[in-house]
C-alpha cells in the first residue's frame, strides 16, 4: 500500500484499488417477483443460488486476492467446501472474511446497530419509511444486531417472515455515494425502491468509526426549495443523484452525468458544492439520453488506462456523422437533440465561459491528454467491437461498465464476446477468473504480474440485474497515478 495512511482518498478511476465498499447478494434478491421486478429496478428475476455461488463469489475472491490476500491465500479449498454453507461470505457468521479493504456494508451496519441510541433512531426511521406497525417496531428493537442488519437489507427476519420489501439494488454500491479526493458525496436516489438503501448508508457513514476521518467532508445535496410542491415525475428541478453518474478522473476534475437517474438540478448543485469546498477545479457535465438502456454514464463508458477507454459506439464521432448524413431523414424526423450527448465543462476560475465538446471521444481524449498527461494516440475499445447488433446487446449487459483493479487490469462479464475480442485486438490479455484464481492459489501467477488484462467474470444471472462491476463497487481508496 502507498505511504498515505488515510482511510479514504480517490483521485482517479484507474489507480491501484486498495479499499472499497461492496455488498454480497442477500436473500432479498431471491424474493424479487415478476410483478414487482421493474418497480424494484430489475428487468427480470434472478436465481439467487447461481448469482451467489457461481458468479458473485468469484468477484469477492478476485477482490480479496488483489486487495487483502492474507484473507484468502491458501484457503480456497476450505472456502469452496459446500459443507461450510458460504459462511465465509456472510456477515454475522464466525468465519466471515471481515476485511477492512473489501468492506461489506452489512457488516458495517451490524456494528453500527450495536449502539443502543443509534439502533433506536434507525429502527424508528426504517419503520417510518416502511410504514410499519408499532408492534413491529418494538419487535425489531429486541433483535440481535446481526439479525437486524439482515432484516433491514433483505426485508425478512430469521423466522422467514417478510416485514417489508427487499432492497435488491444494495449490491450496486457505486450508487450510494462517491469518494472524491478526501470527500464523500452521498447520493439522492431517483427511485423509491432505493430510499431505505440511502437511509442505511447515511447511518453507516455518519456513525461507523471507520468513516471518522471523513466526518467533516461528507457532502449531502439539499433539496430544491418547495420540492414537495413539484410535479411527481419529469421535473428537472428535483434533486436526484446516483454514484454511477460520477467519475473522478483526476484530483482536479470530476465528471457528472445527467441521465435517467441524475437530474440537471443535482448536477447544478454539485458543481457549486464541489467548487465552494475547493474539492476540484473542473467539473464536466455529460448529459446522456434518459433511456433505460443507458441509466448512468458508467453504462456508456469507463476508463481502462490513462490512454484507453471502453465506450458505446453510438456516441462516437463516426456515429454522429452517420446520423447527420441524410438531411431529408433528419428534417422529416425533426430535431433529435434528446438522443444526443451534450458535454459542458465548467472551470472554477471562469464559470461564465464553459468549454463544450462535440463528442464523447473528444472529451475523453482531452482528459487523457490534458488531465493525465498522455501523448500519442488515445485508444477506444468499443462495445460489441462496434458491430450491430452486438454493440447494443453487449452494452445492455454492461460491456462498457468495467472496474479497474489497477491501471490496465479490469473486470468484465464473460458473456460479452465481441467486446472481449475488441480488448484482444487492442493488445489486452483476456483471462477467465476461474483460471486466474487457480493460478494465484497454486503460485503460478501473482497479482503484481498481471498487466494489460481483461478478467472475465461469470455473468449469466448477474448481468440480468443490469449492473456491471463498476456498479458493484464503491472505491474508498485508490493509489494516485
Amino acid at each position: 500500500m502507498s505511504k498515505d495512511t488515510r482511510f479514504a482518498s480517490v483521485s482517479n478511476e484507474i489507480g491501484a484499488l486498495k479499499r472499497l465498499l461492496v455488498h454480497s447478494p442477500d436473500s432479498g434478491l431471491g424474493k424479487v417477483v415478476p410483478s414487482k421486478a421493474q418497480d424494484w429496478l430489475f428487468e427480470d428475476i434472478v436465481h439467487l443460488d447461481t448469482i451467489r455461488r457461481k458468479e458473485y463469489d468469484y468477484y469477492t475472491k478476485i477482490l480479496l486476492w488483489f486487495l487483502d490476500p492474507e484473507k484468502i491465500k491458501g484457503r480456497m479449498q476450505e472456502i469452496d467446501d459446500p459443507t461450510n454453507k458460504r459462511d465465509f461470505y456472510k456477515p454475522g457468521k464466525p468465519s466471515f472474511f471481515k476485511s477492512e479493504n473489501v468492506i461489506e456494508l452489512q457488516w458495517l451496519l451490524e456494528e453500527v446497530l450495536n449502539d443502543e441510541s443509534i439502533r433506536m433512531k434507525l429502527v424508528a426511521s426504517v419503520c417510518a419509511v416502511e410504514n410499519c406497525s408499532f408492534d413491529v417496531q418494538q419487535t425489531l428493537m429486541q433483535r440481535p444486531s446481526a439479525e437486524l442488519a439482515r432484516t433491514f437489507v433483505s426485508g425478512t427476519n430469521d423466522e422467514k417472515e417478510m416485514l417489508f420489501a427487499p432492497i435488491p439494488n444494495f449490491i450496486f454500491t457505486r450508487d450510494i455515494g462517491i469518494t472524491i479526493n478526501q470527500h464523500l458525496l452521498l447520493n439522492k436516489p431517483a427511485k423509491k425502491a432505493r430510499t431505505r438503501e440511502a437511509l442505511l448508508v447515511k447511518y453507516i457513514v455518519f456513525y461507523h468509526p471507520l468513516f471518522a476521518e471523513l466526518a467533516k467532508n461528507i457532502i449531502e445535496l439539499p433539496d430544491t426549495n418547495y420540492h414537495f410542491l413539484l410535479p411527481k415525475d419529469g421535473d428537472e428541478r428535483k434533486v436526484t443523484l446516483e454514484g454511477g453518474d460520477i467519475m473522478v478522473v483526476s484530483k482536479d476534475h470530476v465528471m457528472i452525468g445527467v441521465s435517467e437517474r441524475t437530474s440537471l438540478e443535482a448536477a447544478h448543485l454539485a458543481v457549486h458544492e464541489l467548487f465552494s469546498r475547493n474539492v476540484v477545479k473542473k467539473v464536466t457535465v455529460v448529459k446522456i439520453p434518459k433511456k433505460r438502456d443507458y441509466m448512468h454514464i458508467d453504462t456508456v463508458f469507463t476508463q481502462v488506462k490513462k490512454n484507453v477507454w471502453v465506450m458505446l459506439g453510438n456516441f462516437s464521432k463516426k456515429a454522429l456523422r452517420k446520423e447527420d448524413a441524410d438531411p431529408v431523414q433528419r428534417i422529416l424526423e425533426g430535431k433529435k437533440d434528446d438522443n444526443k450527448i451534450r458535454i459542458t465543462q465548467f472551470r472554477k476560475k471562469d464559470l461564465e465561459n464553459p468549454v463544450y465538446f462535440d463528442s464523447l471521444e473528444d472529451l475523453l481524449t482531452d482528459i487523457s491528454r490534458t488531465d493525465l498527461g498522455c501523448e500519442g494516440k488515445i485508444k477506444f475499445i468499443y462495445s460489441g467491437n462496434n458491430e450491430f447488433p452486438f454493440d447494443a446487446r453487449e452494452q445492455w449487459t454492461d460491456s462498457c461498465n468495467v472496474l479497474a483493479l489497477k491501471e490496465g487490469v479490469v473486470l468484465g462479464y464473460d458473456r460479452n464476446d465481441k467486446t472481449a475480442s475488441a480488448f484482444e485486438n487492442a493488445g489486452f490479455e483476456v483471462l477467465h477468473c476461474k483460471d486466474l484464481l487457480a493460478d494465484f492459489e497454486a503460485g503460478r501467477r501473482t497479482t503484481e504480474e498481471i498487466s494489460n488484462c481483461l478478467i472475465l467474470m461469470p455473468s449469466a444471472e448477474l448481468s440480468r440485474a443490469r449492473g456491471g462491476f463498476h456498479c458493484m463497487s464503491m472505491p474508498l481508496y485508490r493509489e494516485e497515478i
